[in-house]
């Protein structure tokens, strides 16, 4: 592996010692200096350099003990390491030394060593670390290490209404942005959107919390290690076996009675069935004492969750017949999670450190989708992987080797939980009659039929070279083969769409799927990865250091490169007389299986500098620039493939409130009763074939996305009230470009998007399909996103000496992207016949976020903790045709609803513990979840008015009971220590 296994992510998780020795106040060199874990017997050495530096690298993250030996001076001290920390220390002999602790690191039963954590100063990223403490201390609801990133100015985690979906995000970028590095290997998910495998449409945790020892959040990251991504970087480490065997079993509870009624069950009276268990165990210990350790863990979800089939505002429920009105009101739904983990370390010598782990998941999330969805109308979302990483380190005075064999299996299979059709229920919409199916009621089988994963093995190695005085480089190269899958059937079976106030029996509208005979469906592409990148990070002087790197990516997409358009579909477009005036060239867009290449203008220049103003680590200035490239997501890329393996059919029937006429549109027929049957869609397929239906091309030029990152700021250590707290300033500005997105190609026949030429909103081309096809959607890139952020943060971390810790992070947030909703993951714009530079406020972030969290010990083995959210609304999509001088000229424009606070939660949590007299230690918790039970409201009226008509006076106001959960919520824990 060392001679031959490229890198595949190169993130760091292990953490660096480094400064100068002195000896009665000159260098030290040929000093020796070595750190031994405290918890697990490592050992690593190095000797100071002919001026006195040392540096100590590839420390996993914990307590050490640091022993200092020169010219016969001896002296010992104890520290504390994080995760992928560099800290500065130097070290003086001659003076007094710290009192080691009895017996030496691997012999600890009696002793409690006090090993202050270090603070890392001189570094050019915007990182903040997550403590051990504040995962186990700090009030959550959901056992997701990722929700404590919130605490971090810039984070977001964030949860849909209704809870089904938890996600993170950075900025005014998407979760799609992000990437999770754990022991160093990237969790990217290919296919879909999260960020992270297992993060789409899921509630469930991406990795287990018991096996998460801490993490650190990159915000902004100037290192050129990082791959993958264009927003925030979470950097964590797992646990590993200690020589001590330790357990923990763990059970927590809520239910519908020991939480406070949404406004929707205050409302009726009544509460909906709700119960969540989160249960799970872990053991660990010694093997062979100070060489071979084990780590394992089990951790459960079993949820019954509360949902309610909620007809819109603007409807009377009682226009449906009792058999379809019954289905209004509550019901609950299940959500089931397993995860396992193992972990084996090995440490053959002070050189080699071997490590293998395992991780399993298994989930099935029953979810109805929208509120007016019945539960015989939900979907099934399972979300399944498996991840194994063998990782081998070799360290030597001047070298150190990291090196990972890994390999990875995710699946995300959404499936109707009813095999039959959908029948939805609609109206026209009283605020916009322009909206002629406003749903108020969806039954039978659902919407979606999916079939996606990514599965491969990836080979990665790091090489850090310290030999070079004032200088450390690293550099790695990365190889990963992964096969990447997408199917999509939209919908499965059969939706028949009836307007309630016309007809009930006779449906205006038919919608369903047809496999065409020349397509396959399911798409696999055997991508690869490659990689390489170089840095240095450079201390200039005492005072100065510089991060300089760049790092080139590559991706081989055969799907992409190889797709070839039929010699049919190719002779329909060149003859579509519609587009031969058009807005693009479809040339563009028309593969032959050798005009396309694969991106290689990856190119990520990265530099970052910090200055220490007096030399003392109390203040520094701080910044860099940067490129980040992340990548296309396959599913996306995957449209050219599955959107044209199935063709979709809608049949219309002219009724008077629905009408289309038979002359113009091919789609409008007689209704014929034996459509409701699955005999008659087949006759009519078999009577109606296609040659080919809606039709997705990709831009044969398509970029990667990526972003550029500025940022200047300053740290202070400030010492107040007997404590040292750390702060922090930040000016962060962010540009991110070149998202995809897909648009519509259809065109009237004079070449124009729009019906009337000179409007600028509506009468797209949707009827003007391509002959003997549906219609063309063309992907191209054009999102973008611009971010001005002012980013403060306060830290006092917990200590045991003081019993206390305290967090501030505080975030301003001046947010645009210019496409509507891109933050939120859209993806289709048909407003106009193309994005444009016009940049609108993104809906994806509040202008002004404050986190306060903090951690208290009461006495009596007792601790309190809290943590406050507050946050102004998020800008809302909306279309404001009010302030047009007629319907034809309606543009975007999101707004911000009226109030001051658009988010705000106060959670609790009380712990006590008890030593029992034995290794067995006992706790109990009390979590108290919006303290004051404050209602996040979510339903606002975007609707300005039409135009010439006066202003909507209910506008920006809210107009719905429902709010973001929870509510005030009681959950009770119980633990066990050995």
């Amino acid at each position: 592996m060392l001679a031959a296994a490229p890198q595949v992510l190169a993130q760091s998780t292990a953490a660096t010692i480094r400064g100068q020795v002195s000896a009665d106040s000159a260098p030290a060199s040929g000093a020796t200096v070595t750190a031994t874990n405290l918890d697990t017997g490592l050992t690593r050495s190095v000797q100071s350099s002919a001026s006195g530096n040392y540096n100590l690298a590839g420390l996993p993250p914990g307590r050490y003990r640091l022993d200092i030996a020169a010219d016969g001076q001896t002296q010992t001290r104890n520290l504390t390491l994080a995760v992928g920390q560099t800290v500065t220390l130097n070290l003086g002999l001659g003076g007094v030394a710290e009192t080691a602790p009895a017996g030496d690191a691997t012999n600890l039963d009696a002793v409690v060593v006090t090993a202050p954590a270090m603070v890392e100063t001189k570094t050019s990223e915007i990182a903040t670390y997550v403590s051990q403490k504040q995962i186990d201390s700090l009030p959550q609801n959901s056992r997701n290490f990722l929700a404590f990133a919130d605490t971090v100015p810039g984070m977001q985690f964030v949860s849909s209404a209704d809870g089904s979906e938890s996600q993170l995000r950075s900025g005014a970028q998407g979760a799609n942005n992000i990437n999770v590095f754990i022991d160093g290997v990237g969790q990217k998910n290919y296919v879909t959107p999260g960020g992270m495998t297992g993060q789409d449409d899921s509630r469930g945790n991406p990795f287990p919390q018991a096996a998460i020892g801490e993490y650190k959040v990159i915000t902004s990251n100037y290192k050129a290690e990082y791959d993958q991504i264009s927003s925030a970087a979470v950097v964590a480490v797992t646990k590993s076996g200690s020589n001590e065997f330790e357990g923990s079993f763990f059970w927590d509870r809520t239910s519908d009675g020991w939480r406070e009624p949404s406004p929707i069950e205050d409302d009726r009276g009544y509460k909906t069935e709700e119960a969540t268990e989160q249960y799970g165990a872990t053991f660990s210990g010694p093997i062979i004492q100070d060489k071979l350790h084990f780590f394992v863990l089990y951790e459960a979800k079993d949820y019954v969750i509360p949902r309610d089939v909620v007809w819109p505002n603007v409807f009377d429920p009682s226009a449906l017949p009792p058999e379809l009105s019954a289905y209004y009101g509550p019901h609950n739904v299940p959500f089931n999670e397993k995860l396992y983990f193992g972990k084996l370390s090995f440490q053959a010598n002070d050189s080699n450190l071997f490590e293998l782990s395992l991780r399993k998941r298994d989930e099935d999330s029953i979810s109805p989708g929208s509120s007016i969805s019945a539960p015989n109308f939900s979907t099934n979302f399972t979300n399944d992987e498996t991840r194994v990483d063998l990782r081998y380190q070799f360290s030597s005075m001047d070298w150190l080797n990291d090196a990972h064999l890994t390999y990875e299996k995710a699946a995300y299979n959404p499936v109707p939980v009813t095999a039959a059709p959908g029948y939805r229920y609609t109206i026209v919409d009283p605020n916009n009659p322009a909206v002629l199916d406003l749903g108020v009621l969806n039954v039978g089988g659902g919407p979606t039929f999916q079939d996606k994963g990514q599965k491969g093995w990836a080979l990665q190695d790091d090489l850090t070279y310290f030999g070079w005085e004032g200088h450390t480089l690293k550099m790695g190269v990365k190889y990963k083969s992964v096969e990447l899958n997408a199917f999509q059937q939209n919908p499965p079976y059969p939706q028949y769409y009836f307007d309630v106030y016309e007809n009930l029996d006779q449906p205006y509208r038919i919608e369903f799927t047809a496999p065409l005979a020349d397509r396959a469906p399911f798409v696999e592409s055997k991508n690869k990865q490659f990689g390489v990148y170089i840095q240095d990070d450079w201390e200039v002087t005492d005072k100065l250091t510089l991060n300089l790197g760049v790092r080139w990516d590559y991706e081989d997409n055969p799907s992409f490169v190889d797709y070839r358009v039929t010699d049919e579909l190719a002779a329909a477009l060149r003859g579509w007389t519609n587009i031969q005036n058009a807005d693009y060239d479809v040339e563009d867009y028309i593969s032959n299986g050798n005009n396309r290449d694969n991106f290689k203008g990856a190119w990520q220049p990265r530099f970052g500098f910090s200055y220490d103003l007096f030399g003392d680590q109390e203040h520094v200035i701080f910044g860099g620039a940067g490129r980040a490239y992340d990548r296309n997501i396959f599913d996306y890329m995957a449209r050219e493939y599955y959107g044209g393996a199935f063709t979709t059919y809608n049949l219309y029937f002219d009724t008077p409130i629905h009408e289309c006429d038979p002359t113009t549109n091919d789609s409008c027929i007689p209704f014929d009763p034996s459509l409701m049957t699955p005999a008659g869609i087949a006759a009519y397929v078999a009577a109606n074939p296609r040659s080919g239906g809606e039709v997705n091309l990709l831009n044969n030029d398509l970029k990667t996305p990526y972003s550029d990152q500025y940022s200047l700021g300053i740290r202070n250590l400030v010492r107040l009230w007997g404590q040292e707290w750390n702060t922090s300033v930040t000016l962060s500005h962010i540009r991110s470009r070149d998202g995809i997105y897909f648009r519509l190609g259809n065109r009237w026949p004079d070449g124009n998007f729009h019906e009337n030429p000179d409007a600028t909103w509506g009468g797209q081309p949707w009827g003007q399909a391509i002959p003997g096809y549906g219609s063309l959607i063309l992907g191209d890139n054009g999102v973008e996103y611009n971010l001005n952020s002012l980013l403060l943060s306060i830290d006092k971390p917990y200590t045991a000496d003081s019993g206390w810790g305290f967090n501030l992070a505080y975030t301003y947030s001046d947010a645009e992207e210019n496409r509507s909703d891109a933050s939120n993951g859209e993806t289709y714009y048909f407003d106009g016949p193309r994005l444009t530079n016009r940049f609108y406020l993104s809906n994806g972030v509040p202008k002004h976020r404050l986190v306060l969290s903090g951690i208290y010990d009461l006495g009596w083995d007792t601790t309190l903790s809290g943590k406050l959210v507050l946050a102004t609304p998020k800008p809302r999509n909306a279309t404001n045709c009010n302030d047009a001088v007629s319907d034809s000229y309606c543009f975007y424009d999101p707004f911000v609803p009226e109030g001051t606070i658009g988010y705000k939660q106060f959670d609790l949590a009380l712990e006590k513990r008890w030593d029992t007299g034995s290794d067995l230690g006992l706790k109990v918790r009390a979590d108290v979840l919006n303290v004051f039970n404050w209602r996040n409201w979510n339903d606002y009226d975007g609707w300005r008015g039409a135009a010439g008509e006066p202003r909507n006076p209910n506008f920006a106001q809210r107009n719905g009971d429902n709010i973001l959960m929870p509510t005030r919520t009681f959950k009770l824990s119980f633990g066990l220590d050995w």
